[in-house]
């Protein structure tokens, strides 16, 4: 369920003031009714919870803009220590007036599903190791040590772990585990199936694969997080664009080069100077990485005596 406020239109000026407009069922069918009750010109803001991105996708098409905001930079913006709906609702729509919320990437349908892909095969790998470390557990309350090969989980090892004589309960959590692994197996393998047919039509993950170091697996992961090279120029021409400038600001108080007359434009005459032509003296030498590079001289220090000396040392020097 979600909810709704509206702006109240008679004291809007008042300072964006809201009023509750009820609960919407987060289903398809109550979303798209919902979307079809909304004007052009509406905002609708949401926070960036489970089902965010693919209410957005729905709303999108009938409103002006969707703002999906982080949930962290909300309660920063409002310092709000409550949280309930109504007070959640309230404060979203009372930012979302003042324009003070910037979205976050909604991904398409196809980064969201090769994002899911990449977490699904994330918690397998987890749940792999979990089960692993399990049964070095189970040996270890039973004193067998370590196995005598490299690897427990491969052929060699799986031999010699049946051969153990283990409790009956310790000899389940055994069993129990080795069947979790093989199902994860089995798994991971079904999901870098599809992870490695997206890598092989994708041409900024054959592109990335060139770097050493990244395979099929980094290229997507990356790939998943941050979106395809035209999904970040589209970002990076709609950041661009979007700066915010005050209409109140001054010339002077302008950013360079943004909100300024063509005569503010134009380039300030030449300053006189009183100092006499002439070449002018060399900056002094600098050390720029040292910190004391500045800093006045010391006396030089009287050599050590035969029996103090210490062994040569060498100093990087900038």
């Amino acid at each position: 369920m979600i909810r709704t406020r509206e702006k109240n239109r008679d004291r809007a000026h008042e300072g964006g003031e809201t009023r509750l407009a009820g609960r919407i069922e987060t289903s398809r069918e109550q979303l798209e009714l919902f979307a079809a009750s909304l004007a052009l010109t509406d905002g609708v803001v949401l926070e960036a919870t489970g089902p965010a991105f693919a209410i957005a996708r729905i709303l999108a098409p009938h409103v002006a803009e969707v703002v999906v905001a982080n949930a962290s930079e909300v309660r920063a913006i409002s310092h709000a220590r409550a949280k309930s709906d109504n007070f959640d609702a309230r404060t979203l729509a009372r930012l979302l007036w003042a324009g003070m919320l910037v979205s976050v990437w909604v991904p398409g349908e196809e980064i969201g599903a090769l994002r899911r892909r990449v977490a699904r095969r994330a918690s397998l790998v987890r749940q792999c190791t979990r089960a692993k470390n399990e049964i070095h557990g189970a040996l270890a309350r039973c004193l067998l040590g370590k196995a005598p090969v490299s690897d427990l989980f491969g052929v060699q090892g799986r031999a010699w772990l049946a051969e153990q004589s283990l409790p009956a309960d310790e000899g389940e959590t055994v069993a129990g585990c080795l069947a979790q692994i093989a199902f994860c197996d089995q798994q991971i393998i079904a999901i870098d199936r599809q992870l490695a047919q997206f890598a092989v039509g994708s041409q900024d993950a054959r592109r990335l694969m060139t770097i050493p170091g990244i395979g099929v697996c980094s290229a997507v992961t990356l790939i998943a997080a941050i979106g395809t090279s035209r999904a970040l120029r589209i970002r990076a021409s709609s950041s661009a664009t979007s700066a915010w400038i005050p209409r109140s600001a001054s010339p002077a108080t302008a950013p360079r080069g943004a909100g300024r007359s063509a005569s503010a434009a134009t380039p300030r005459p030449a300053r006189s100077s009183s100092r006499p032509p002439g070449p002018r003296c060399a900056p002094p030498a600098r050390c720029a990485r040292s910190a004391n590079a500045f800093r006045p001289a010391r006396a030089p220090r009287s050599p050590p005596s035969p029996s103090r000396a210490r062994s040569p040392s060498w100093r990087g020097i900038c």
